[in-house]
Parts: structure tokens; sequence; C-alpha cells
């Protein structure tokens, strides 16, 4: 029994990877913004979205992981064999516009915490990061840089303690997490349109599916013109992978709201407006020093997601274009794939020289990508059932229900956004 359990610890600690570094970008700051925000504005009342995303999220993000380990190409390639250029094209487009404004409001998020700590102005800091964050996703191997902002970003679980710390209602919580309530105005269906598309992220749909392409050229495995079905044990290892990604997401989603509810919302603090507001929701575990865990946990997501946002852009318009394209590949090798990265982080570096609230800037960029992600979702689903395309190894059934799942509630809750 305890050879097993070793054995079990063993396989599962290797085979996180790509899932797991996903799963903490998600965590971003326009994430925790827009967590921080429902949980000041609602309360715990959108406390279920978290139980109830980890599994669509879990599903969305294995359909695109095995998209990528069974046509060994990227997610934008699958599509140009269902849908027209045109098509694609306008979904690189759409992509690039959310990705930039993502990028800009993490930035924004980013200059916001460093300033608040230094007093320096945040304009400064925005050109700082934007130009630190390009250089070193350029020259260095992301894998070893998300190696280590991943462990930055799990500052963020500061959130877990102050919520035991703060003596919450449980038993509201708990009742709101486990009894779904529909949004009851236009405010509450924007945010759960935010939620909804700060969690399950269109970005994340193609950086997931080329990180497959990027593991395999790392292990010397990528002949996709000569592919052999893709083992039971390979998909074992990505769901255990995915599934700890999507649930540290989720889980640190799940305390940011009833941090910001029990702290903030109990203080009549419904507005949110800056990081120095949002930080006060670590106050009681963490007092003058609130603001440092703050920005530590923000800056550490946005170094973490911000290469994941650019890159999936330019994964999507290499596959689109057929332009040759990996971060394991120098800069003259890949220029045009390498050109879009940059372009997307210099666009989100530019956004921030409008007067634009940076909380709120974050919390936008999340409903963008809401109303971005339900027919993106919905050309996966179709490519991953079309047994041509997946080799004979399409999704399974219970996968295609639940991504089915997710699409119909982020399509129902954009509608509900427009009709209230």
């Amino acid at each position: 029994m305890a050879n097993k359990a070793r054995g079990f610890a063993s396989r599962f600690f290797s085979a996180l990877g790509p899932g797991l570094v996903t799963g903490a970008a998600d965590d971003d700051p326009s994430g925790v913004a827009t967590y921080t925000i429902a949980g000041a504005q609602l309360g715990t009342q959108m406390a279920w979205t978290a139980l109830v995303t980890w599994p669509l999220m879990a599903a969305v993000q294995m359909m695109c992981a095995r998209i990528g380990m069974v046509t060994g190409r990227g997610l934008g390639c699958a599509l140009a064999r269902k849908f027209p250029r045109p098509v694609l094209v306008l979904t690189s487009l759409a992509l690039l516009l959310a990705n930039a404004i993502n990028i800009g409001a993490d930035l924004s998020g980013m200059a916001d915490a460093a300033g608040m700590l230094t007093h320096d102005n945040s304009r400064l800091w925005i050109l700082l990061f934007g130009a630190g964050i390009t250089v070193a996703t350029v020259l260095l191997p992301y894998q070893k840089i998300a190696g280590v902002l991943k462990w930055l970003a799990a500052v963020l679980f500061a959130y877990v303690l102050e919520a035991f710390l703060i003596k919450p209602d449980w038993r509201t919580a708990l009742h709101d997490t486990f009894i779904p309530a529909w949004p009851a105005d236009h405010a509450a269906w924007t945010t759960l349109v935010a939620i909804l598309g700060t969690t399950i992220s269109p970005y994340l749909f193609f950086w997931q599916s080329a990180q497959e392409i990027e593991e395999e050229k790392a292990a010397n495995r990528w002949e996709p013109e000569r592919r052999a079905k893709v083992s039971a044990d390979s998909i074992i290892d990505r769901k255990l992978d995915v599934g700890t990604g999507a649930f540290f997401s989720n889980i640190v989603m799940f305390f940011i709201l009833l941090a910001s509810a029990s702290t903030l919302h109990k203080a009549g603090k419904t507005s949110i407006e800056t990081s120095r507001q949002a930080a006060e929701a670590l106050k009681p575990l963490a007092g003058n020093f609130a603001a440092l865990l703050y920005s530590a946990g923000i800056i550490g997501g946005g170094l973490l997601a911000i290469p994941t946002l650019a890159g999936s852009a330019a994964y999507a318009f290499s596959d689109t274009f057929r332009w040759r394209q990996g971060l394991d590949r120098k800069f003259r090798a890949a220029y045009a794939f390498y050109g879009m990265l940059i372009l997307s982080i210099l666009a989100g570096v530019a956004m921030n020289f409008a007067n634009i609230s940076p909380v709120k800037a974050m919390y936008w960029s999340a409903v963008i990508n809401g109303l971005l992600a339900p027919p993106l979702l919905l050309g996966i689903l179709l490519v991953a059932c079309d047994a041509g395309i997946m080799k004979n190894q399409p999704s399974s059934m219970l996968g295609r229900v639940t991504v089915g799942i997710a699409t119909a509630l982020m399509f129902l809750a954009a509608v509900g956004m427009f009709i209230f």
C-alpha cells in the first residue's frame, strides 16, 4: 500500500506541467480584481461559480490539450481544418484585441500595486514591466521562467489563510456555494460574465494546446506527420495536470471572493477603484503588510500571465498564416511569431496612457473575454468531435457534455447581461 501511494505521488508530481502553469496564469491581476469586485459588490452571492467552473474549466482545458496531443498541431491549425480562413483571421484579430486589453489591464494593475508601495509614477512601472516581460519572453525559456513565477503567484494562497482568520459567516457562504442563485440585475449578470470570462479565458485555449507541442519538442517527440495513437497513460497524466491547475485556480478564486465579501462588502465598501482598496481585503491577516502581500500576488500573477496572453495571440496568428512558431525558437527563426507577441505587449502598454481606472480596466477585460469565449468554445467542441481531425481519438462523451454545458452557460450569461 505504501509503495502504491509513493508510486501515485511520484506520478502525480511528474505529470504536473502545462496544466498547472495554465491554472496559475488564470489567476492573473484581471482575475484577482474581478473576484475582489464580485465579493465586494455582491457578498458571497457568486460563490457558487467557484464550484461550478472547476470541472468546466478543467474539461475545456483538457479538450484543448487533447487536440494538441492528438493532432500535433496548435488549436488554430485544428480550427483551420473545420472553418474557412476568413473566420480564423477574424477570430485571431478578436483574440489579439481581447488579449491586448487584458495585457493592458494586467500591466495597469501591476503598476498600480507597485506604485502603491514605492509612491513612484505608475506609468513608469508600466514601461518597466512591459519592457522587462518582453525581453525575458523573447530571450529566456518560458518554461524556466514559469517554474519560478508560479511559486510567486502562490502568494495568493494568503487569501485562504485570511478567510479562516476573519471567521466569515460560513453558513451563508456554504449556502451560496452549493445552492446557486441567478443574478438579479444587470450589474450581477455583468459580474457573472466577468467571472466566467476570467476563469474560462480564450487565451488559455490556444496556450494549452500550444504548450502540449512545446512539451513534445522539449522531449524530442514532435513528429506531427507520423503520430501514433496517444496512450491512455498520457491522457491520464494530462488530466491530473489540468485538473490540478483548475483546482488551484478555483480554490484561490473562492477564497478571494470570500475574503472580499467578509471584509469589503461587510464594511459597505462595494465600489473598488484602486489597488489600495482591493488590498484591504487582506488587512486582517497582514495588517500594515496587506499592501505588500497584495502587490506580490498581483505582480507575480501578472509576470506569469502576460507572456501567456501575448503568446496565445502569437500562436493563433502563426497557426492561421502558417508561420514558424514556438518559444523554443530563436527570434531570427520565428520573427513573425515573436513580432506578434511583442505587438500584443506594446498594444497593452499603449492602452495604459488613457485615463482608465486600473481596477475597472481589469474587470472589463474579463467581461470582454466572457463575450469572446462562447463562440470559440463552440468551434473547439466541433473540432473535438470530428474523428477525422482527431485521428479517431475524439474527446470522450463526458468531456463533450461538460464543455457543452460550459458553452451554454457562457452564452446564457452573455444574453442575460444584454437583456437585463
